[in-house]
């Protein structure tokens, strides 16, 4: 199959993780799949490479030239809710990155995710892990209510781009302490907030748009941040 055949074709793939294995699918960007961007989108804690977030977020992307490739934790794979400790996780991500590589040869390959999922991104490239940008959704700065229990310790070492993506309402990632934190982040690190947005990208009513709406407003600024770390 050529590089063109692989990157407009998807697939489900099993992917063997230190003696266990776990799922992972390929999505297709529907626009441009022959540019190879491919973005491995991480679930958060309470989620899985099939819930309605995921979906829709990969959706969206895919829309503009992303090709998205989701995939379970372990423990997520065995129906656990308890997840994995954050070196398992760096793991199983390393794992399906590894296999994205092989089955797709990325152009331009993007790590990252929602919550829990982008942490763990966010871990692997501050300890250099070869990758073009971070791509973080709804990235959890600190436990709801306990603001002084910051995991921003390795966000200094990154030193790929980075797109991160925050509800104003958001009770993991208090907008002011956010500011504090990237103050000593030197790599380029795009910022967005979205206004009246909690922790899943949920708008109330009074604000005049839709969820669907922030989501398309996601997806484009991922598309245009993806087009300048490109040519940057």
């Amino acid at each position: 199959m050529s590089e063109r055949e692989r990157q407009q074709a998807g697939g489900e793939w099993r992917v063997p993780v230190g003696g266990e294995e776990t799922s992972a699918a390929f999505d297709p960007a529907t626009i441009g799949a022959e540019r190879g961007v491919v973005f491995v989108c991480a679930h958060g804690a309470g989620g899985n490479m099939d819930d309605r977030g995921i979906l829709q977020t990969a959706n969206a992307l895919r829309a503009r030239g992303f090709g998205v490739v989701r995939f379970n934790f372990l423990y997520k794979e065995k129906k656990s809710r308890r997840p994995d400790p954050m070196p398992r996780l760096k793991e199983c991500f390393s794992a399906v990155v590894a296999r994205a590589r092989a089955e797709l040869s990325p152009k331009v390959l993007i790590i990252g995710g929602r919550s829990m999922g982008g942490r763990a991104g966010s871990m692997l490239a501050a300890e250099g892990f070869e990758c073009d940008g971070l791509l973080l959704l709804a990235y959890p700065l600190h436990p709801p209510g306990k603001p002084e229990q910051l995991r921003d310790a390795h966000l200094p070492a990154i030193k790929v781009p980075v797109i991160c993506f925050n509800g104003t309402r958001d009770p993991f990632c208090t907008p002011s302490l956010m500011e504090e934190v990237l103050e000593r982040v030197t790599t380029d690190w795009e910022m967005h907030w979205v206004e009246g947005a909690d922790h899943s990208f949920h708008v109330p009513k009074s604000s005049g748009k839709t969820d669907a709406q922030v989501l398309a407003e996601i997806a484009d600024a991922a598309q245009a941040w993806e087009k300048r770390i490109e040519l940057d």
